[in-house]
């Protein structure tokens, strides 16, 4: 297994959500703003069911490098789930919870990374 730092495993995570055409995706360097993660990524699906294949779809490519969720919450519901990797967290929002939490203009100063080529 090779390694990889987290701004690569953040593009890698947006990567697989765009591959289930997830909507809206957002990669935001948490650096120097939070102690949570590094990188936060942030995106939307328009169905239940579109919420689990991008979340299943990350998953599927991280563990593919050898990479393994630490914790995952929500992923039953369909509405918010949540795939904490350590130091790259990712938030899959149903897109009606995502226009209702917000989560980007609450990490307001965090840096947007460009992650497509």
């Amino acid at each position: 297994m090779k390694e990889i730092n987290t701004e690569e495993l953040a593009k890698k995570v947006a990567e697989a959500a765009d591959d289930k055409k997830a909507e809206d995706i957002k990669v935001l360097d948490m650096r120097g703003v939070s102690i949570l993660a590094d990188y936060f990524i942030i995106c939307s699906g328009a169905a239940d069911t579109q919420v689990r294949a991008i979340i299943n779809s990350v998953e599927d490519v991280l563990e593919e490098e050898g990479i393994y969720v630490k914790n995952k919450e929500g992923i039953d519901e369909g509405r918010w789930a949540v795939l904490d990797y350590a130091d790259v967290i990712v938030h899959v929002f149903h897109k009606n919870e995502r226009e209702h939490y917000q989560l980007e203009k609450l990490w307001g100063d965090a840096t947007e990374v460009n992650w497509q080529n």
